[in-house]
């Protein structure tokens, strides 16, 4: 079972891999991006646009253009991918999807989950773009299921 949607699984996975090879000096095309990530190319496009109308990461037109991270987007936190996608639901959502869920009028499970989202939120807010390069360039890491 996944925390994110799909939506945000693609494009934390995309933005980890244009880290990955902006480490190389390299922009990288939607094609090569959804092959390496497994992703449906189309989809993709539209995810990548969004999040570069965002700012979050950065992309040039012609033939050598591409996707890529600036150095300074290395050290935006993932939180700031997640929200852009999903918006803050993931960080202050009832775990039963109840819209009345509070302190005032919290649903059985809001304790606990108030926790777990809490850790998430921590998780994401302390983990950056760029601290996953070194353990997916040696290979310890991998952003593709193996079947």
């Amino acid at each position: 079972m996944a925390i994110f949607s799909k939506t945000c699984e693609y494009a934390l996975r995309a933005v980890f891999y244009l880290a990955y090879t902006t480490v190389k000096g390299k922009k990288v095309g939607i094609k090569e991006i959804a092959e390496k990530i497994d992703s449906p190319e189309s989809f993709l496009a539209k995810i990548l646009q969004d999040l570069g109308r965002k700012g979050l990461i950065s992309s040039a037109k012609g033939p050598h253009g591409g996707f890529y991270i600036e150095e300074s987007e290395l050290s935006r936190p993932l939180s700031d991918i997640v929200e852009a996608v999903d918006g803050h639901s993931l960080f202050t959502g009832c775990a039963l999807g109840l819209k009345q869920c509070s302190e005032i009028n919290p649903c059985p499970l809001h304790n606990e989950f108030k926790e777990i989202r809490s850790r998430i939120r921590q998780l994401l807010d302390s983990s950056t773009i760029g601290n996953f390069n070194e353990e997916l360039t040696t290979g310890l890491l991998s952003l593709r299921q193996i079947v």
